[in-house]
């Protein structure tokens, strides 16, 4: 009897716990509802980026990433002319070498963040050479440069500070800046007049940083930066120059814009990356005066919380290093490679923007003209791409073209040869 009323209790529970069918039911429309509604504004926007032109397909390369590549939907291999491996040694032997070696001797990763178990002799050994390279005291790697830059502005700045930015600056920056309490200042693009009249005006702040782009990405641009280090000094400010787009092929030997302009040691930190022209893999760092790194260390959230760089990755890098501090022969490939490019191009009548730099943007102005352009040369045999708006402002749509020390005078000579006939097909030129 007993039992027979414990199992009937226990029933009731069971019953008044379990939603039934109907609540099911009820709950399931509901959500279904709740989607059908978010569905339909995603479909919008969606309808909205493909009417304007400026949908982006992403093309699917079935190779490793090099001067020619294959890629999925061609029967022959494309020349690669939209790639950041700016020197060419993605796929450089030695540097493949280099993390086949560290992927069996110090395995695919290391499940851990830095100063938990995650650091190893060669991350120290790549910091070391990263501040070498660069002249500096000490750096710090990041998984990314995007990291890099999201995790310093807020440990070094406090409301009491002031951080300005130029305002074509790259959107790492921008949003590292965001996550910063500091007062936040824009000046016009390289207006160093608006920038001396800004610091000016901050001069109550307790610390102010100018913060810049070494290479402008989208225009291939060259920051004032002798202008912005005089007008530092005069007015007790520091200098931050992320150098994703100059270092390792940009100066005489590849130190980048402070070599350039011949500043070397006037930039109080800078940021810059592993994943462009120092092997293409990924990562990225931060170097500069020891008590800075040493800040970014204890505080920067990226590096605190973010799983430290694969060892092959590392060891991809390192050598990378070893190569530059050995010899500037590929620096100065990728330099009379632009050289041949942009003279060339000049002169069959495109506009090609930005200095002296392996970043060559040929515009065209409409979005749909630069999407159709990009096609029309793959069908060449030319891998490039068509930007537009948002990755640039509307109206500036244009083909970047990227040159690398990988390209022969061959390979450029076929690539103008292209633009030649689609920009004519197309009446651009």
């Amino acid at each position: 009897m007993a039992y027979s009323h414990l199992t009937s209790f226990l029933g009731t529970i069971s019953l008044r716990l379990t939603p039934s069918v109907s609540v099911w039911n009820s709950c399931y429309r509901s959500c279904n509802s709740s989607w059908a509604a978010t569905k339909a504004i995603l479909d919008q926007e969606l309808k909205s980026i493909k009417n304007a032109g400026t949908w982006k397909e992403e093309r699917i390369i079935t190779s490793r990433q090099d001067a020619l590549i294959s890629v999925e939907g061609k029967t022959e291999k494309v020349l690669n002319f939209c790639a950041n491996n700016y020197l060419g040694l993605s796929s450089h032997p030695a540097v493949v070498e280099a993390g086949k070696k560290a992927l069996d001797k110090y395995g695919a990763g290391l499940s851990s963040v830095r100063f938990i178990c995650g650091t190893q002799d060669l991350h120290k050994e790549l910091e070391r050479k990263v501040a070498k390279f660069h002249g500096r005291e000490e750096a710090i790697l990041y998984a990314s440069c995007f990291d890099a830059n999201a995790g310093l502005f807020e440990v070094l700045l406090t409301p009491e500070d002031a951080v300005i930015s130029d305002e074509l600056n790259h959107a790492s920056i921008i949003d590292g800046i965001r996550l910063c309490k500091a007062q936040k200042i824009r000046y016009q693009h390289r207006n160093m007049k608006e920038l001396e009249e800004k610091l000016e005006e901050s001069q109550g702040a307790r610390l102010r940083l100018i913060a810049t782009d070494g290479v402008f990405s989208m225009d291939g641009n060259v920051t004032p930066l002798r202008n912005i280090c005089d007008l530092a000094e005069k007015y007790k400010a520091m200098v931050f120059v992320d150098e994703c787009h100059a270092t390792g092929f940009f100066g005489r030997t590849g130190r980048g814009t402070e070599e350039y302009f011949n500043l070397t040691g006037r930039v109080d930190i800078i940021n810059s990356t592993l994943g462009k022209a120092l092997g293409g893999a990924a990562g990225g760092y931060t170097t500069g005066k020891k008590e800075v790194i040493e800040l970014l260390r204890q505080r920067s959230r990226p590096y605190l919380f973010s799983n430290t760089l694969p060892p092959p990755v590392v060891a991809c890098a390192s050598k990378v290093f070893d190569i530059l501090m050995d010899s500037s022969t590929l620096t100065d490939k990728v330099k009379k490679n632009t050289q041949k490019f942009r003279t060339e191009m000049k002169a069959a009548g495109f506009n090609v923007i930005g200095d002296d730099h392996p970043i060559c943007p040929v515009m065209l102005g409409d979005a749909r003209l630069a999407s159709v352009f990009a096609e029309e040369m793959l069908e060449r045999g030319i891998y490039v791409i068509g930007f537009s708006f948002p990755v640039v402002p509307k109206g500036k749509a244009r083909i970047r073209v990227q040159i690398s020390a990988a390209h022969s005078e061959q390979d450029i000579d076929k690539t103008v040869d292209a633009f030649l006939d689609v920009g004519k097909k197309l009446k651009v030129i």
